[in-house]
């Protein structure tokens, strides 16, 4: 065993600082390729162990044949294996010295691990061919505030899988999802997460590798290719990631090296409740090395555009899902996690420092003020948040027959009274469709055909409010079941007019919201909305406006809540002259009853809502139409 280190002293003093932002790139398993005695490199924190050894392919799983040797007072075990080459697995034996613990360990920084349940790492290195030069240089352009983000929210292992049943791998994907995405115009693809997880049924969100894409559907390179692919198409990537806790499976992080490392020693503080996952100790220089090192990683190396960054809120409240006494205050007596509010601060400054043309999401399900805002007025430094509220409002909404709709108005315009305190993502997610919850379309009121045209209903109001877009698979062609993650998405529905028809509208809804500024420039910006009139609770209808710049035509949408076809409707607009129907729910081309408005409507200079012209519109049955003005316009209207 050699002890030629990659490590200096620099990276020793960053690490143990807590800002190390690329520790992948000197600790775990690196092969070398330059030299007669080629071999791969170790390096592992067990900064309370009393002996370190490498075992694997190469050594018979022998437990004390290979020792690594401690770097000085760091913590960190390093070494040099000759002969030991890409591909062969390996595990560290670790032997604490408090008590008498050994333990089998997964290498924390492995590239690469077994298919789960096995749980040996692999070495392995991460060279690709990338083709994305264009998108590289260009991203920025789009995935600024003012640009369309439209999300399909993806569990790759049950969005479709293969004739026997087995997963579709990332290469396979490349071929399937990637022609799928672009032909339903979506911007963006949203991956659950793909680290490496033991337990499937967890949809990755019980992480053990934090720089491992999971071994299920392939090999590292492959990804690459299917984000490569994806790039190519002009389709962005985002990675959802776990910082907030961790699985407790004897081979992880957890008691790593018979102390709690990565977790906190207290037990009021170490253990979450609702997923029984030990917690990160945010307030630990190394693990935060750690986390920054794995959120660049993913950046550096597998070219991502995105973060989403998955249970904020448990993050951010130290009693969060915890009774009284069963959690620790902070200094200053309150309950708010400062460790991790720092942790957030420095993470977003990192990535954004680092790669200004990305973005990151913050699922956040309470009021915690300021998410997306700078860290320099306070923020936490978010680039977007998820909009839960909307989520529940709405779909709470939805639920409600449309007979008592009226008696619940607030519900679905409660959302403009904040909706700019944020940048919001405007989230129908995986979440809405587990657990008995039921898909999108089970959740709508009434027959067959009032289902999917409530669901039509639901996704033109997300794609016309303010706001980026996510929807979670099988909600764009009206999955029946609930989502269940050991089977892949009912595509035959596919075969029914009522499904094509509903797929067929979310692929002009993206459409539209991609070509059209008026609905995407001012998504984070009050400028770019206006009521026209959000108080008709009796008719269940909402009227409002959407507004680009000067050059840009103005739309008007309409959105009625019942079954009752309203014609002669009036809705007021800055201006007279034709508004040109674009987008109508009911159109039959969509599974519609054909109730619209001809193609267009003439403005009369009749007053009303406040502004000087109206228009008399059709509204269809649980429908939504959009009109826009036939020219463009020098100024908005009151």
């Amino acid at each position: 065993m050699s002890t030629v280190s990659l490590l200096t002293d620099d990276d020793l003093y960053l690490f143990n600082e807590g800002t190390h932002g690329r520790m992948y790139e000197k600790l775990g398993a690196h092969p070398e390729t330059d030299n007669a005695t080629a071999g791969t490199r170790f390096g592992v924190w067990a900064p309370n162990a009393e002996r370190v050894h490498v075992m694997g392919d190469f050594n018979g799983w022998s437990k004390d044949a290979n020792p690594l040797f401690p770097r000085g007072v760091s913590g960190i075990w390093e070494g040099t294996l000759p002969g030991v080459q890409a591909g062969m697995r390996y595990k560290y034996y670790i032997e604490s010295r408090h008590g008498n613990y050994r333990v089998d360990k997964t290498d924390p920084y492995a590239f690469h691990n077994e298919v789960a349940p096995q749980t040996a790492s692999i070495v392995c290195n991460l060279d690709y061919a990338w083709r994305d030069e264009h998108w590289m240089r260009h991203r920025g352009q789009y995935q600024g505030l003012d640009k369309p983000i439209s999300i399909y929210e993806v569990h790759l292992g049950s969005w479709m899988r293969r004739d026997d049943g087995d997963y579709l791998g990332y290469r396979e994907a490349a071929e399937r999802l990637v022609e799928y995405v672009v032909r339903m115009n979506f911007t963006h693809v949203e991956f659950l997460p793909l680290m490496e997880h033991p337990f499937y049924g967890s949809w990755g969100y019980q992480t053990t590798g934090y720089f491992a894409p999971t071994s299920r559907y392939g090999a590292p390179t492959e990804l690459m290719h299917l984000i490569d692919r994806l790039h190519q198409r002009g389709v962005g990537v985002i990675l959802d990631w776990v910082p907030s806790h961790f699985t407790t499976d004897e081979h992880g992080l957890g008691y790593f090296d018979g102390t709690y490392l990565y977790e906190h020693s207290d037990t009021r503080q170490r253990v979450h409740p609702d997923w029984n996952s030990f917690v990160f100790n945010h307030g630990r220089n190394e693990v935060r090395s750690f986390l920054l090192s794995s959120a660049l990683f993913w950046f550096d190396k597998y070219h991502i555009d995105g973060l989403r960054v998955d249970a904020v809120a448990s993050m951010l409240y130290l009693d969060y899902s915890r009774k009284e006494g069963q959690w620790v205050p902070n200094r200053y007596g309150g309950r708010e996690n400062l460790d991790a509010i720092d942790f957030l601060r420095q993470l977003n400054e990192t990535v954004y420092e680092n790669y200004p043309d990305t973005l990151t999401v913050a699922e956040e399900s309470t009021s915690w003020p300021m998410v997306s805002r700078p860290i320099y007025i306070g923020g936490l430094g978010f680039g977007y948040k998820w909009d839960m509220g909307w989520m529940h409002d709405t779909l709470q909404y939805m639920a409600h027959d449309p007979l008592f709709r009226k008696y619940h108005h607030n519900e679905v315009t409660f959302r403009m009274m904040y909706a700019f305190a944020e940048n919001f993502v405007l989230p129908l997610s995986h979440d809405e469709v587990v657990h008995g919850k039921g898909s999108l379309l089970a959740k709508m009121p009434g027959d067959d055909w009032r289902k999917f045209a409530n669901l039509r209903l639901l996704l033109g109001y997300m794609f016309t409010q303010p706001g980026k877009k996510l929807l979670f698979m099988g909600g764009e062609f009206g999955q029946w079941r609930e989502w269940n993650h050991d089977e892949a998405l009912d595509w035959n529905l596919l075969e029914y007019d009522s499904h094509r028809s509903l797929q067929r509208w979310v692929e002009d809804l993206n459409r539209t919201y991609r070509e059209q500024p008026t609905l995407h420039l001012h998504d984070c910006r009050e400028e770019g909305f206006q009521w026209v009139d959000c108080n008709d609770s009796e008719d269940s209808v909402l009227t409002f406006l959407r507004f680009g710049t000067g050059e840009h035509r103005p739309m008007v949408v309409a959105c009625n809540f019942t079954p009752q076809p309203r014609p002669n409707y009036k809705v007021g607009v800055p201006y007279d002259g034709l508004w040109r129907e674009i987008l109508n729910s009911d159109a039959p081309l969509y599974g519609g009853s054909g109730w619209g408005n001809m193609g267009g409507v003439e403005a009369s200079p009749v007053p009303a809502h406040g502004r000087d012209a109206s228009l008399n519109l059709t509204l269809p049955p649980l429908g939504i139409v959009v009109l826009q003005a036939d020219e463009p316009v020098e100024e908005i209207g009151p």
